[in-house]
C-alpha cells in the first residue's frame, strides 16, 4: 500500500510554457519507494503525471488552469466527427507493441521539424526522447499505426493498473487525416478491448489552444481540488 503523504520538492516559478503571461511551477515526487509501477498507480489518480522517471503535477501559487483529464473508456460516446474518424481508423492497422519500429526516429524527426521547430525538443535528438518518454520502473508500449505498411503515426502509452496514460503522440506531418486525435481514439480503442476503464490525457488547460481537444473525448473527468469531478 502507498503510504498517505509523502515528500515533494517544488521548483522555482518559471514563465509557463503554455499560458505565456503566467508563471509555472512543479512539484516532483521525491520519496524514491513511490517510484515504481504500484507507487505511481496511486500517484496518477491524485492528478500526478510522469516525465521520464520524475513524477510530478503543477504546483502554481496564483494559477490553477492546470487540471488532469481522463477519459471513461467503458462510456465513450465518440462525436459526429469522432464518428468519422473511428471510420478511419478501422482502415488502419493498430499495434499495441513493446518496442519502437525501427522507422520510429524518421518519422519522429519529420513531425518535430514540421511542427514544433520552436519547441524545446527541436532538434530532434533520439537519446532525448527516449529519455522523456521511458523510465526505468514503468511498463510502457508503444501504439503503432500503419496506413497500408506505412507507419504513420505512434503514441507511447503507459500501462497501468486502472488505466493507460497517454505520454506523447508523433506522426506523419503531411497525413490528410487528424492523426493526433485518431491516436487518443486507438488508445481509447485498445483500452476498451483490454477492459481498461480510464484513459489520462494529462493536463487540460482551457485557456490554452493547442490542448483543448483533450475535453472533446466524452464523458471525461478532471481532477479539482482534490478530486475527480465529472464534466458535463
Amino acid at each position: 500500500m502507498v503510504k498517505r503523504s509523502f515528500r515533494v520538492g517544488v521548483m522555482a516559478p518559471s514563465s509557463c510554457s503554455y499560458l505565456p503571461d503566467r508563471q509555472e511551477s512543479i512539484a516532483v515526487v521525491l520519496d524514491p519507494e513511490l517510484h515504481n509501477m504500484d507507487g505511481y498507480n496511486a500517484l496518477i489518480q491524485s492528478g500526478f503525471r510522469r516525465s521520464g522517471s520524475n513524477i510530478y503535477r503543477p504546483h502554481c501559487g496564483e494559477c490553477s488552469a492546470c487540471h488532469s483529464l481522463r477519459v471513461d473508456t467503458f462510456g465513450f460516446t465518440p462525436s459526429k466527427s469522432q464518428k468519422r474518424q473511428i471510420n478511419q481508423l478501422s482502415r488502419l492497422d493498430v499495434r499495441l507493441q513493446d518496442t519502437l519500429d525501427d522507422e520510429w526516429f524518421s518519422l519522429y524527426e519529420r513531425y518535430i521539424n514540421k511542427r514544433h521547430q520552436q519547441g524545446s525538443m527541436y532538434p530532434a535528438n533520439k537519446h532525448d526522447f527516449l529519455s522523456f518518454v521511458q523510465s526505468d520502473w514503468q511498463d510502457s508500449k508503444f501504439l503503432h499505426l500503419f496506413d497500408q505498411g506505412k507507419l504513420i503515426a505512434i503514441a507511447v502509452t503507459d500501462v497501468l493498473e486502472q488505466g493507460y496514460s497517454a505520454i506523447y503522440s508523433f506522426f506523419d506531418p503531411d497525413h490528410p487525416w487528424s492523426l493526433g486525435s485518431l491516436c487518443v481514439l486507438a488508445q481509447i480503442k485498445v483500452a476498451i478491448e483490454n477492459k481498461t476503464p480510464w484513459l489520462y490525457l494529462g493536463f487540460q488547460i482551457d485557456e490554452c489552444d493547442a490542448m483543448r481537444y483533450k475535453q472533446k473525448f466524452k464523458p471525461h473527468q478532471r481532477f479539482v481540488a482534490g478530486q475527480w469531478q465529472q464534466t458535463p
